[in-house]
């Protein structure tokens, strides 16, 4: 997904890639390679939530419908259109989606394993850290060491 760079590119003009190649990109464009990074893995990680709750729907609607007379009339959402069925053609469409969901939402995680694997290369490779999380790490175990208490001599900035 880097952006390649072309090798005669002409004298005077910076490199465009994110790929920290010999020349390296600006800071800017390593923290916007990193932010682009961090959204594309938010994105994923709020689709996956959207398909665990539609998981756990169908499990609802399966678990309301399995207790039902399978002659009994239910009525399903189709494409916006609300059409009557019997609870015996629903269910096994239900089970399907389901599974289908499932699996979608398994590729969905492993996306985001992957994202976030790339996420934490980039991040070592331009050795990029974040405001608080480094830090705080680093002054806990200072003051550990230390014997400072939480009201020492503090004098870091905090950021959200």
């Amino acid at each position: 997904m880097a952006a390649t760079n072309c090798s005669n590119s002409m004298p005077g003009t910076k490199p465009t890639n994110t790929g920290g190649k010999q020349s390296g990109p600006s800071a800017e464009q390593v923290v916007a390679g990193f932010q682009r990074l961090r959204q594309e893995q938010r994105s994923l990680a709020t689709k996956a939530a959207e398909l665990e709750m539609e998981v756990n729907e169908h499990s609802l609607v399966i678990d309301a419908l399995g207790e039902a007379d399978p002659a009994r009339k239910c009525y399903r959402l189709i494409g916006g259109v609300l059409v009557e069925r019997t609870v015996q053609e629903v269910l096994p469409a239900l089970y399907c989606n389901r599974e289908q969901i499932s699996k979608i939402l398994e590729s969905l995680n492993a996306q985001m394993q992957a994202k976030g694997k790339e996420l934490n290369d980039y991040r070592e490779r331009f050795s990029i850290r974040i405001a608080g999380e480094e830090e705080a790490a680093h002054k806990t175990t200072v003051r550990e060491r230390e014997g400072v208490g939480p009201k020492g001599r503090g004098t870091g900035v905090l950021v959200s």
